[in-house]
């Protein structure tokens, strides 16, 4: 068993949020030139290669990481995550990256509140009233008058309501499958999904826009490494909230490199949302330590 390490857990988190911030930005700039749905499946190409590489090399080779208990919810995963990715995507071309992950930082609010449903898990008050706390937060930054509101705001919004279902089944399955299994399966699932889809709208790319895809791809993988890293060191609760520095750092990209704006309204609602999001994860860990 890996030794825990809290400090390098959190570490590590901070990395996994820079590099996710960093691959947005590239995803915008490359969805803005062209289909959506060619750079996520060229992406998936290499995340599926990697996943392949990556479970080749452990004690079994390939058979363990195929083994799964859960094939038809596996393929639903891997459907899902690519689905959100596409939509989200589009979100950070139509929206921007500051006012598409305002409104996604909502998906820790839908997890807690669909974990019952979902996983059979009792949801108490004090988790609904944050839940709903953060509703409000949503609908500040959806306030009428500002860029923020408008349909395409519903984007991201169901982007993060699909990661919500995505990231509950993956702990249902991980309770029969190991997290190589359900790593090996979004991978390779996402990439023959996306495929079927994103083939059709394969168009040329310029010399230099290549360069930017192999950078999306190596920063794909590299996150997903430093993500696993995290959660091997350290527990999930001690290092999930430094995840929401991934809007700190998407806010300095998007003002910096994309000339996008922060609006009062954004801000406010931004950290009534993590305000909240950040109280239903201790409450999540006070009561996995008992309490």
């Amino acid at each position: 068993m890996t030794q825990q390490n809290t400090r390098l857990g959190i570490l590590l988190m901070v990395i996994t949020t820079v590099i996710f911030a960093a691959q947005d930005a590239v995803s915008r700039h490359l969805a803005g030139n062209y289909n959506v749905f060619m750079v996520v499946m060229i992406r998936f190409w290499f995340f599926a290669a990697f996943v392949i590489v990556m479970a080749a090399r452990q004690a079994g080779g390939l058979r363990p990481a195929v083994h799964t208990r859960h094939p038809w919810i596996q393929v639903l995963r891997g459907l899902l995550l690519v689905a959100e990715i596409c939509l989200i995507v589009v979100a950070f071309v139509k929206l921007g990256l500051i006012e598409t992950h305002a409104v996604f930082s909502v998906y820790p609010l839908l997890v807690a509140a669909l974990s019952g449903p979902v996983l059979g898990e009792r949801v108490g008050w004090r988790r609904w009233t944050a839940i709903g706390i953060g509703l409000v937060g949503m609908l500040i930054i959806l306030q009428p008058g500002y860029g923020v509101f408008s349909p395409l705001a519903l984007i991201p919004l169901v982007s993060a309501l699909m990661f919500a279902l995505y990231g509950l089944l993956t702990r249902y399955v991980s309770r029969r499958d190991s997290a190589a299994v359900s790593f090996f399966w979004t991978g390779t699932v996402g990439a023959v999904g996306m495929t079927a889809v994103g083939i059709w709208f394969w168009e040329p790319m310029a010399p230099t826009d290549w360069g930017w895809m192999a950078l999306l791809c190596c920063t794909a993988a590299a996150s997903h490494w430093f993500l696993i890293r995290a959660y091997e060191v350290a527990e999930a609760s001690a290092i999930q909230p430094f995840a929401y520095l991934q809007l700190v750092f998407i806010s300095i990209l998007g003002l910096t490199l994309f000339d996008e704006t922060l609006e009062p309204n954004v801000i406010l609602g931004s950290v009534i949302v993590v305000g909240a999001g950040l109280f239903t994860l201790w409450r999540q860990r006070l009561r996995e330590k008992g309490g």
